[in-house]
């Protein structure tokens, strides 16, 4: 079986999923996060995995780009490539297996047994023959896969090597650039929004100082969408994002999280009352008037914010107090029933 070409390994069923996400990929024409993101999600069902990652080397670190399953709170973890199974994936071009952490000395066993992972299969990311990252799933259980798990990570490997190809065939620095920004609004995307929360977190708590994160959602893009089509609701999603950029400072990160949402960090702020100053400004930037073809419609955005380390020291909890305060915005503001379009 060891010399079967690696589709013939696999059964019908499934085949035709990994041809149903490349045909997603291509109708869609989703941009390397969001490919990433897709073959991350259909790896780990495919291969009936606890979880599943999409690792890119940049330096001496591999940086979690995407994730699914129980590796869903660890978009943005950085680890050494040194001590790592996917680092050593990267500098050998070799497809691993690690059927049981516990006994085997290449991996680091307390990450491991902090994260419950018992077994691993991890295959290189290849761009123009080089070895730029890795697809790794992951199971709580010992010796979870075999070789047509091999074969199916294989395949779905392929998929984000040939996005890579079109990310980057035009400049020198789009692979890095498409991996980790928005296609629509060219801001940051979720994965290197949770990488920069991180990095913000700890350089905080180093320095003992504070900083402020937003959560934005936009409010009337269905309506916008309904009676103009989407066009308008993408000339409108790229205008928030473009008014929020113009607003914050360079030393800020903006990031689209969702198909509405965007969130900001705001490492200049040290006050309470100066979070709440940048809220309202960036309130008032994204209500101000936009046209589209001849239509004026009413922009608007419901925020939430919060303060590390006074709101809360850890990511999640950060991030909860930020997003109810957002809900509790939106409620208000759906009591003024003000128009979406005129």
């Amino acid at each position: 079986m060891e010399h079967l070409p690696r589709f013939l390994r696999l059964d019908t069923a499934t085949l035709l999923e990994v041809i149903r996400t490349h045909t997603e990929i291509a109708r869609c024409g989703l941009d390397l996060g969001g490919v990433m993101a897709l073959v991350c999600e259909r790896a780990q069902a495919l291969t009936h995995a606890t979880g599943a990652i999409v690792e890119i080397a940049e330096g001496e670190e591999m940086v979690y780009r995407a994730v699914a399953g129980s590796a869903g709170a660890q978009l943005g973890l950085r680890i050494r490539m040194v001590g790592s199974l996917s680092g050593l994936c990267v500098r050998s071009r070799r497809i691993l297996l690690c059927v049981d952490s516990e006994t085997d000395e290449r991996v680091d066993q307390a990450a491991c047994r902090k994260v419950g992972l018992r077994s691993m299969a991890v295959i290189p990311l290849l761009h123009e023959d080089v070895a730029v990252g890795a697809l790794k799933v992951i199971s709580t259980e010992v010796n979870a896969f075999n070789e047509r798990h091999t074969a199916v990570l294989e395949l779905m490997s392929e998929l984000i090597g040939a996005a890579m190809f079109h990310a980057a065939k035009l400049e020198t620095n789009a692979l890095y650039h498409s991996a980790t920004h928005d296609a629509l609004t060219n801001v940051a995307n979720r994965a290197l929004y949770y990488d920069r929360l991180r990095h913000g977190i700890a350089l905080a708590k180093r320095r003992h100082e504070r900083f402020g994160v937003l959560c934005i959602d936009m409010d009337g893009l269905k309506t916008i969408n309904d009676h103009f089509g989407h066009r308008a609701g993408d000339a409108a999603i790229r205008a928030v994002a473009q008014r929020i950029t113009a607003t914050i400072r360079d030393s800020d990160l903006v990031a689209r999280v969702g198909g509405d949402e965007f969130c900001v960090i705001l490492s200049t702020v040290q006050t309470a009352a100066n979070l709440e100053q940048k809220k309202l400004a960036l309130c008032d930037a994204i209500e101000r008037g936009f046209e589209f073809e001849g239509h004026r419609l009413n922009l608007g955005a419901s925020i939430g914010a919060a303060l590390y380390p006074d709101d809360a020291s850890h990511l999640e909890q950060l991030l909860e107090a930020a997003d109810q305060r957002m809900y509790t915005s939106k409620r208000m503001r759906k009591q003024q029933s003000l128009p979406a379009l005129s």
